[in-house]
C-alpha cells in the first residue's frame, strides 16, 4: 500500500499584508511615517550593531550600510516634513 503525502499546511501571505499596511502608512501619513519606520529600523540596526551584528539578512548586507541607508531616509523625511509645513504655511 502506498504512503500516503503528507499534508503541508498552505502558504500564508503574512508578509504581504504587512507590506501593504506598511504602504497604507506610508500613502496615508507620508514622510512622518518614513520618519517613524526609518527610526525605529535605525535604533534596532544600532543596538544589533552594539551587541555584535555585522552581516545583516537586509539586501545591503553590511551593517553600516543598512544605518547609512536608514539615516538617508530618515534625513529626506526631515526634509519632506519642512517641506510640507512650509507649503501649509506652519514655518516660514
Amino acid at each position: 500500500m502506498a504512503a500516503l503525502p503528507e499534508a503541508t499546511a498552505p502558504f500564508d501571505p503574512l508578509r504581504l499584508c504587512i507590506f501593504a499596511t506598511v504602504a497604507l502608512l506610508g500613502w496615508a501619513l507620508g514622510p512622518f511615517a518614513l520618519l517613524f519606520f526609518a527610526g525605529l529600523g535605525f535604533t534596532g540596526y544600532w543596538k544589533a550593531r552594539q551587541r555584535g551584528l555585522t552581516r545583516s539578512r537586509c539586501l545591503l548586507r553590511d551593517t553600516r550600510l543598512v544605518l547609512t541607508y536608514l539615516a538617508v531616509l530618515a534625513a529626506a523625511a526631515c526634509v519632506g516634513i519642512w517641506f510640507l509645513l512650509t507649503r501649509l504655511g506652519r514655518l516660514t
